[in-house]
């Protein structure tokens, strides 16, 4: 009977590459359950890790004495000074708001925050965009956090969007490696090289050490 390991997501593509970067672990990955039906965590922290923990801590009392996985998670752009960053989920309410705290804990549409992102890089000089993905998974278990695990994947930032898969800002990141968006990427290829997916393959190999 596998070990079942809850993740605190509502985003179908996230649990979706969970799953897929899981299976060679006698795991079953599940969303929190109840999660739609309570606030959401309060995420106030200055880093990735901050955040991750944040929700860790609050999503892991929902199911007692279970492991819950929570992520922060993010794109980085070099000539932005590091924007959307921790604000990449709501940086259009970020971009748009007047009163530089409203709305910020607002998560905001794919499309939206897209629109805001595409619209700060027209303003840059011409030339190639340098960004990265950022992703920190956290561990916790009755409001305690385990462990937090580190992932990055470092590219291009484009302007026009290329690819129809995956979520959030996929379309206008140009990973070099491959040479494609990660909005063209297969699960498995973002199994291997995504920000997520490397953030998760330590997990996987802290939870074969240690449980």
């Amino acid at each position: 009977m596998p070990t079942t390991i809850y993740i605190a997501t509502s985003n179908p593509g996230k649990l979706r590459e969970f799953r897929e970067a899981a299976q060679s672990l006698a795991v079953d990955l599940q969303a929190v359950p109840g999660l739609e039906t309570v606030p959401p965590a309060i995420e106030d922290g200055s880093t990735f890790e901050q955040n991750a923990r944040i929700k860790a801590e609050y999503y892991s009392r929902l199911v007692p004495s279970a492991m819950v996985l929570a992520e922060d998670s993010g794109l980085s752009v070099d000539q932005l000074g590091g924007a959307p960053g921790v604000h990449s989920a709501r940086y259009a309410a970020m971009v748009h708001t007047t009163t530089g705290n409203q709305a910020v804990h607002q998560n905001s549409q794919d499309e939206d925050n897209n629109r805001a992102l595409v619209t700060q890089l027209e303003r840059l000089p011409a030339g190639k965009i340098a960004g990265k993905y950022v992703c920190t998974i956290a561990a916790g278990r009755d409001g305690t956090t385990l462990a937090t695990f580190l992932g990055e994947a470092r590219g291009e930032v484009l302007i026009q969007p290329r690819g129809s898969e995956g979520f959030g800002y996929d379309p206008y990141f140009y990973f070099p490696t491959l040479g494609k968006t990660f909005a063209e990427l297969t699960l498995e290829q973002k199994r291997l090289y995504s920000h997520r997916g490397q953030a998760f393959k330590r997990f996987l190999e802290w939870y074969s050490r240690n449980l």
